[in-house]
């Protein structure tokens, strides 16, 4: 399949968006919430073949699997980004020249946005969303885990455009053959950003395929430190929080880092991770603590593939260090720069961590589960940004725009 033509006719659909008002964005983005709820069981069918063909043992089976209760999220924050402020023709910088020159910075749309994803079909509702609401056209190139489910919420969106009169080229789903995605990736002048969403197989390919330029996201390698001044229960509860709330997201904890002088705490931090049936992989120190006062069959010795790795599981590596300075050299060589947390009661502590810390999102005495566009006030996200090019974090509607510089003169000429 030829995929040229239709990339450039959404590049053509771009153009139009532009000239569309917030009121009329707006519009459409709250049929579609309304059509995804009342379409939801034609969604849930779909979605249920797809989930069908995946061993529930899969990390991704989470992911993929839709719900009532998430379709009915799905359609509150695609309200929440219809209510959010155009992100479009704001001033971000403005100044007059001695020569009565006028410079204005204006934010813009990219234009078109591709993003290659998995098994995530919420991710055709969160991308389409933000980039209609930020005037981009959108690319969607989804998993061939998901097809079924993609294809039938595309449908709902296009559904939505055409009650508005907007073209259906504004968001376009590619097929989930890997050609699909090469297409993507090659399509210089029609395509002017690409963002992955997925493993860190997928984040890499992307990385060294692409000819069009990649914002990062995904891969979520993140920690918990209970440094020596950590209240107990408050780190049993951030701890168990960022671990078990959803294993198969980028934002739960997959490491346990723990002062050595709290090895005598441990096992009562732990212990509601023992009654999610968390499996711990633990160095020495950590296992001489754990051993006896944590059940037998879900405690393991680390090894070094342990750490720095996403497990995306009930599982969770556990590293003793020997205070805060340890910590954050063991992040910044394991971490993925995602999200990381400190559980402590000293000031001091805390400072150093947040300073020293390179990471999109850093906590102090909060779960990593709050990284999340919907969480941080933005609506929704494409993606938590892991780089530090242009975007950082999660990227809502202010991320998926760019700048132009509008100059306006009374006939000045340089000299």
């Amino acid at each position: 399949m030829e995929l040229t033509p239709l990339l450039q006719q959404v590049r053509a659909a771009s153009r139009t968006l532009s000239l569309l008002a917030d009121a009329d964005i707006n519009a459409v983005l709250l049929t579609l919430a309304d059509e995804a709820e009342r379409q939801s069981a034609f969604i849930l069918a779909e979605n249920a073949k797809d989930v069908a063909r995946m061993d529930k043992d899969n990390p991704l089976y989470d992911r993929l699997r839709l719900s009532p209760e998430r379709i009915a999220g799905v359609a509150a924050d695609i309200r929440g980004v219809a209510l959010l402020p155009s992100p479009l023709g704001r001033t971000l910088a403005q100044a007059t020249r001695p020569n009565g020159m006028s410079i204005t910075k204006l934010s813009v749309p990219f234009g078109v946005i591709g993003v290659i994803y998995e098994a995530r079909p919420n991710v055709t509702f969160d991308v389409f969303s933000l980039c209609f609401k930020s005037g981009n056209a959108c690319a969607l190139k989804g998993g061939s885990d998901a097809q079924r489910s993609n294809e039938a919420i595309i449908s709902v969106i296009h559904a939505a455009l055409r009650q508005h009169g907007v073209t259906e080229m504004a968001a376009l789903l590619l097929p989930s053959s890997r050609e699909a995605a090469n297409a993507l990736l090659s399509a210089t002048g029609l395509v002017d950003l690409v963002i992955p969403r997925g493993s860190a197989s997928l984040i890499s390919f992307v990385r060294s395929s692409s000819r069009i330029p990649v914002i990062e996201t995904g891969t979520g390698v993140c920690h918990i430190y209970v440094d020596e001044a950590a209240e107990v229960n408050m780190a049993r509860r951030i701890v168990t929080n960022a671990k078990t709330r959803r294993v198969s997201v980028c934002n739960a904890a997959e490491c346990l880092l723990v002062s050595a002088k709290r090895l005598n705490d441990l096992p009562a931090i732990c212990e509601p991770l023992a009654a999610a049936r968390v499996t711990l992989f633990a160095d020495n120190a950590s296992f001489a603590a754990l051993q006896g006062r944590y059940p037998a069959d879900l405690l393991q010795h680390a090894a070094p593939e342990h750490y720095g790795c996403e497990f995306l599981d009930y599982k969770m590596a556990v590293k003793t260090v020997s205070g805060v300075g340890e910590a954050v050299d063991f992040i910044n060589a394991h971490g993925t720069m995602h999200s990381e947390c400190i559980v402590s009661a000293s000031k001091k502590n805390i400072d150093f961590f947040q300073r020293m810390v390179d990471a999109a999102c850093v906590y102090a005495n909060v779960s990593t589960a709050f990284t999340d566009g919907a969480q941080f006030g933005l609506g929704a996200e494409v993606g938590i940004s892991t780089q530090k090019l242009h975007a950082r974090g999660p990227m809502g509607l202010a991320e998926l725009c760019t700048y132009k510089w509008i100059v306006e003169g009374s006939g000045q000429t340089r000299p």
